[in-house]
Formats: structure tokens, sequence, C-alpha cells
């Protein structure tokens, strides 16, 4: 008996202004308004033994957003080189990290990123910028 395989479903796109902390699979169309490196380490050499576990690690935070807000996005190794300053790009089953209590966007190895090849542009409402609104973890008693 053949097993039926499910539909693939159409992305449902989300707005900046919709994301909330602990939520994932995202998928965005936002415009990189800046990148900047925050962490470069590994690549050989500074006597390390090379092997599998001395390759190089990027991590850059680049501010991304769309029409309705700005938020801070992670970009990890090879997303870094995808994450230029003025490029469109299609974040797919993205989700919401929180580091020191504000949320950073990032999209892990479920997840990938497209930069957009025709020639379109997005409006960045940057006085709305997500990441400087610091949440707290909340115990409720039930």
């Amino acid at each position: 008996m053949a097993e039926a395989t499910p539909a693939l479903r159409k992305p449902v796109f989300t707005k900046v202004n919709e994301l909330r902390p602990g939520t994932n699979g995202h998928s965005l169309n936002v415009k990189v308004v800046s990148t900047k490196m925050v962490m470069l380490r590994g690549g050989g050499g500074g006597g390390r033994p090379t092997g599998p576990q001395s390759r190089q690690m990027r991590i850059a935070e680049c501010l991304v957003g769309d029409e309705t807000g700005i938020i801070i996005f992670t970009a990890r190794n090879d997303q870094v080189d995808l994450m230029k300053e003025g490029k469109i790009v299609t974040l797919r089953n993205a989700k919401i990290d929180m580091y020191k209590g504000s949320m950073r966007l990032a999209v892990d190895r479920w997840g990938r990123i497209e930069v957009a090849e025709e020639p379109t542009d997005i409006n960045v409402k940057e006085d709305n910028n997500l990441s400087l609104i610091e949440y707290e973890l909340v115990n409720v008693e039930a």
C-alpha cells in the first residue's frame, strides 16, 4: 500500500512587527540595513591542531527589517557572506533566539537564506527596533 505524501504548504510570510519571543518557523522578506562582524575565530594557524574541530567560525549581527520594523539577525559562518548591506533576502524557517533579554532572529540548519534576484526594494521602518525591547522571563504558578 502506497503512503500518501503530505502536500507542501505555501509559506505564510510574517512581518517583523509580528515576531514574538520563543517562536519559530517564520518566513520573512527583509532588507539588510547593516552588518557587523562580532566574532571571527579559528581557521588554522595560532598553534592549534588542524582537523575537524579547528574550522573557522564567523558570527555577524545584521540589522534587517521591513516596512513594519527592524530586528537583529545573527548570521553564522556561510550566512555572513549572504547578508550584504542593501540586499533583499528571504529567510525561511527562521526562529527567535533570546540574547540578554532581547530578541534575535536566526536561521539554523533547518532553515534557508535566499538572496532576491529581481530588483525589489523595501522601505525599512527603522524607528521600530524589536531588538531594543527587553523581555523578562516570568514564572506562572499553576
